[in-house]
């Protein structure tokens, strides 16, 4: 029967799995942990040579470094809703700061910056607090961006809303048009970008995971009943196909653009396992959970072209103006892709932070990634991700 001849090699190949788990479903987001202050030693944090590896050889880090880079930002991860809680409405925001090994908490009361310190954060004072810079987000994001317009996000470090414009076209009269409006909306200020933004999704290519029509696409994470993946890759009921072609599932929940996430049933002989692929040339990696990790913090991409890289998370909360229209609430990071990476994993330790949805550049001169964060993902279709 093909499918007890395609085990193997569907584990490598495909559903984003590669070892099976004894230990029971989890819920979709773990719990923070509030009393983590301080981070675990380098030694007692588990980490597979695939992560380590990547990490050398994106972020130029020894592995002594890493190991180490990993356990700072496990600490900030489970430290980061501590401080929010301690700062209130003086939130202003919250990155990961690689040179300390700290998150750094934006605040704009001085007197709510010491309760934010005894929470274990540096503290930075800033004008503008994180509710007023979304509500800028949102007026914003009702605007109607032409191309020449790559992307708007919220950035706590300078407290203000950064819209990133193409280099090529920012004396277009339209996009002059959009920033006007934009600096209106709210605290803004302006960048150039090289690069408009493009999803990942590629024609078909034998041999690569799955298939919708003429489109593969990568799968991002395992849950229960199927997997996740970005929207842009097949609307709902289309049909998925594996890699050697035999029938998977279908598309059951889609939403592109505006979002760019979508889930996949899995049956006729698949299955799920909570594992990110190391394709082959380096160990898999185990999902444990779904705590999101902070600005700056390391971050690795698993896709069907170009495998493993690494980087660093960039910023949050940032609306990309594809060709297809604007999707909101993305995360940008460091890390390159190409055509065929879509719906792909990004992974920071051993926790899900979301699915490939597209970018700029490409793995041999560099670019940026965006993806769509987990979470929502699996709130919004009441999915919970299969976890180790």
């Amino acid at each position: 029967m093909r499918h007890a001849t395609a085990l193997r090699t569907a584990l490598s190949a495909l559903l984003v799995v590669g070892a099976w788990t004894a230990v029971g479903p989890a819920t979709a987001s773990a719990a923070p942990v509030d009393s983590a202050t301080s981070a675990p030693s380098a030694a007692e944090l588990p980490a597979s040579a695939a992560l380590l590896s990547a990490m050398q050889r994106d972020l130029g880090l020894t592995e002594a470094q890493a190991r180490t880079r990993l356990a700072e930002e496990k600490a900030a991860t489970a430290l980061e809703p501590k401080a929010q809680r301690a700062a209130g409405a003086a939130y202003g925001g919250s990155w990961f700061d690689a040179k300390t090994g700290k998150l750094t908490v934006a605040v704009t009361d001085a007197g709510k910056a010491a309760a934010v310190r005894a929470a274990g954060a540096q503290t930075r004072i800033v004008e503008h607090s994180a509710a007023k810079l979304d509500a800028t987000m949102k007026r914003i994001d009702a605007l109607s961006a032409p191309k020449g317009v790559a992307s708007w996000r919220v950035d706590p470090e300078t407290s203000r809303v950064v819209v990133n414009v193409v280099a090529s076209k920012q004396g277009d009269n339209d996009v002059q048009a959009f920033v006007a409006k934009a600096r209106k909306a709210g605290p803004v200020t302006v960048e150039r970008t090289a690069e408009a933004p493009q999803t990942f999704a590629a024609g078909t290519v034998g041999g690569d995971p799955y298939y919708t029509g003429n489109v593969r696409c990568s799968i991002g994470f395992s849950v229960h009943g199927g997997f996740v993946t970005a929207g842009h890759c097949g609307g709902v009921g289309q049909q998925v196909r594996g890699w050697d072609n035999s029938y998977i599932g279908n598309f059951q929940g889609s939403s592109f653009p505006g979002d760019d996430y979508a889930w996949v049933n899995v049956g006729s002989g698949w299955w799920t396992v909570p594992v990110v692929l190391g394709w082959g040339t380096v160990p898999d990696q185990l999902v444990r959970g779904s705590n999101e990790a902070p600005i700056g913090a390391s971050i690795c991409r698993s896709g069907s072209t170009t495998r493993w890289h690494c980087g660093r998370v960039l910023a949050k909360n940032e609306t990309v103006n594809y060709s297809q229209g604007a999707v909101h609430q993305m995360t940008k990071t460091s890390v390159c892709a190409q055509g065929g990476d879509s719906g792909g994993s990004f992974i920071s330790g051993d926790q899900a932070q979301g699915v490939t949805s597209g970018g700029w550049g490409n793995c041999s001169s560099g670019g940026e990634t965006w993806y769509q964060p987990i979470n929502e993902i699996l709130n919004r279709y009441g999915l919970r991700l299969h976890t180790a």
